[in-house]
C-alpha cells in the first residue's frame, strides 16, 4: 500500500516527460502571457479585435494537434514528433522575438507557433499513457502530477516574462520562449535512452527520406496557411468547424465500430469532452478578460511593492502547483481503499468550482475602493477557485482518455480532446469582447468596474447552472462506464 499511497513512485520515463512539458509550456506561456498586451500596446490593435485574434490562433494551435497525434500514431512515431514540433515551436518565438511592430511577421509566427504546437502537444501526453499498463492504479496520480509539470514552467514565464518586457523590450521577452525551448531540447536528448522502450509503432522502425520531406513540406505549408487564415478569421472559423467535424466524426465512427463495455466507455469519454468546452470557454478568459480586468481594477501595490497586473496570471499556476500533489495523493490513498469518485462526479466538480471562480468578481466590486479598484487578496480567491476547477477538468482529461480510449487511438483522441480547447477558444474570444473597452486617457477603474462586474456575473451563473446539470447526468455517465 506505501508504493500504491508515494505519488512520486513513477516509471523513470516520466520524469523525462515531466521536464519536457515543463520546459516547453514555459515557452508557450511566456507567449501567452504577455501576447494580447503585445498586440494592443505596441500594435495598437483595439481589444476586441485582440481578443478575437487570440481566440482564433488559440483554435488553430489546438485544432491542429489531431493532426500531430496522427503523425506520432501513424507516421513518424510519438518521439520523432515531439522533437520536430520544438523546434518549430522555437522558430516561431524566435520569428516573434524579432517582428517588432511588423504585423505581417507577427502573423508568420503565430501561425508557425500554432504548427509546433499542433505537431508537440498530444505526443508527450501519448507517450506518457504508454508508460502504465492498464488498470495501473498511479494512472490519475501521474496525471496530476504531469498537470503540473505545466503550471511549474507557466508560473515561471508568467511571473517574470511581463517584467523583462518592460525592462527589456517585447523582443528579450519573446526570447525567453526561444531558450525555453533550448533548454526542453537539450534535456530530451540527454536522457532519451529513459524512453527507449516506450513509443508508438513508427518509433520502432526507420523513416524515409521521402517520408521526412513531405512531412517537412507540409509544415512549412501549415505554417504559411496559418499566418494567412490568422489575417482572415472568417476563414480560420470555417476551417474550424469543417475541422472539427471531420475528427469528430471519426471519433463517432470508432464509437460505432466498437461494442460492449469500449462503446460505453467511449461514449462516456465524448460527453465529457463536449462538458469540458464550456470549461475552456471559461478558461480563455484568463489571458483575454480577467487580464485586462486585473490591468484596470486591482491594486497592484502589495506591500509597498508594485507588481505589475499582467504577472496576476502567475496565480493560476501557482495554486495549481500547491494543489496538484495534494489531489494526487488523494486519488492514490482513495483508490488504496477501494474509494475512487468516478470522473464525471470530478468534471462536475470542477464546473461548480470555476462558477465559484466567476462569482467572487461581483462580490469583489461591492467592496471596491473610491476610486473602483478591489483589493488583490480578492485575485488571488478568484485564482484559487479556478486552479482547483482546472486540476479537475482539465488536469484529468488526460487520465480520462487514457482510461477510456482503447490504445490504439490514443493520438487521435488527444487529439479531439484538444480541439475541445480549440472549438472553446473562439467562442472564448467573442465572449471576452463583450467587456472590451477603448482605452484612452479619460478611461477610469471606475468607468469599467461595472462592465467587468456584469460579465462574471452572468458566466458565474451561467456555468453553475451548467454544473448542476454535470452532476445530476453523472450517475447515467457512472453506469456507462461500468456496464458489461
Amino acid at each position: 500500500m506505501s508504493q500504491t499511497l508515494n505519488v512520486l513512485k513513477q516509471p523513470r520515463a516520466f520524469y523525462l516527460i515531466f521536464s519536457l512539458e515543463l520546459w516547453e509550456r514555459f515557452g508557450f506561456y511566456g507567449l501567452q502571457a504577455i501576447l494580447t498586451v503585445y498586440l494592443v500596446r505596441e500594435l495598437g490593435v483595439p481589444e476586441f479585435q485582440t481578443f478575437i485574434i487570440f481566440g482564433a490562433f488559440n483554435a488553430l494551435m489546438y485544432g491542429l494537434v489531431s493532426i500531430g497525434g496522427f503523425l506520432g500514431d501513424k507516421v513518424l512515431g510519438t518521439k520523432r514528433t515531439i522533437v520536430i514540433g520544438a523546434v518549430v515551436l522555437m522558430v516561431g518565438y524566435f520569428i516573434m522575438a524579432v517582428a517588432g511592430k511588423n504585423i505581417e511577421m507577427v502573423y508568420l509566427a503565430l501561425g508557425t507557433v500554432a504548427a509546433g504546437n499542433g505537431l508537440f502537444k498530444a505526443n508527450p501526453s501519448s507517450l506518457l499513457a504508454k508508460c502504465y499498463q492498464e488498470g495501473d492504479n498511479r494512472l490519475d496520480g501521474a496525471f496530476t502530477m504531469y498537470y503540473m509539470a505545466i503550471n511549474i514552467g507557466s508560473f515561471i514565464s508568467i511571473l517574470g516574462v511581463p517584467y523583462v518586457a518592460d525592462y527589456f523590450g517585447w523582443g528579450v521577452a519573446f526570447m525567453v520562449s526561444v531558450a525555453g525551448m533550448l533548454v526542453a531540447l537539450a534535456n530530451f536528448f540527454m536522457v532519451r535512452h529513459w524512453i527507449a522502450d516506450y513509443g508508438s509503432e513508427p518509433d520502432f522502425r526507420p523513416v524515409s527520406f521521402r517520408k521526412l520531406t513531405m512531412v517537412f513540406t507540409g509544415i512549412v505549408t501549415t505554417c504559411l496557411v496559418s499566418a494567412f487564415i490568422l489575417k482572415h478569421l472568417m476563414i480560420a472559423n470555417v476551417l474550424l468547424a469543417v475541422v472539427g467535424g471531420v475528427v469528430m466524426l471519426a471519433f463517432i465512427k470508432e464509437i460505432l465500430a466498437s461494442g460492449g463495455v469500449e462503446r460505453s466507455k467511449m461514449i462516456v469519454a465524448l460527453v465529457l469532452m463536449l462538458e469540458a468546452i464550456i470549461f475552456w470557454v471559461m478558461y480563455y478568459q484568463m489571458p483575454t478578460s480577467l487580464n485586462f480586468f486585473a490591468i484596470n481594477n486591482v491594486e497592484n501595490v502589495i506591500f509597498g511593492f508594485t507588481i505589475n497586473p499582467v504577472s496576476f496570471q502567475s496565480l493560476n499556476p501557482l495554486w495549481i502547483m500547491v494543489a496538484s500533489p495534494v489531489l494526487a495523493y488523494f486519488y492514490n490513498r482513495n483508490s488504496a481503499i477501494g474509494k475512487t469518485i468516478s470522473m464525471p462526479v470530478k468534471f462536475a466538480a470542477g464546473m461548480a468550482l470555476t462558477s465559484v471562480s466567476f462569482l467572487v468578481i461581483p462580490l469583489a466590486a461591492r467592496f471596491a475602493s473610491d476610486v473602483g479598484l478591489v483589493a488583490p487578496a480578492w485575485i488571488v480567491v478568484v485564482y484559487l477557485a479556478q486552479a482547483l476547477g482546472e486540476l479537475l477538468i482539465s488536469g484529468l482529461g488526460l487520465a480520462m482518455v487514457a482510461q477510456l480510449v482503447p490504445q490504439r487511438i490514443h493520438g487521435l483522441i488527444m487529439g479531439v480532446w484538444f480541439l475541445t480547447s480549440s472549438a472553446a477558444s473562439v467562442i472564448a474570444g467573442y465572449v471576452a469582447g463583450f467587456t472590451a473597452v477603448e482605452t484612452d486617457e479619460a478611461t477610469t477603474a471606475l468607468g469599467t468596474l461595472p462592465v467587468y462586474s456584469k460579465f462574471f456575473e452572468t458566466m458565474g451563473i451561467v456555468v453553475a447552472i451548467v454544473a448542476l446539470m454535470m452532476f445530476m447526468t453523472a450517475p447515467w455517465l457512472n453506469r456507462l462506464m461500468s456496464s458489461e
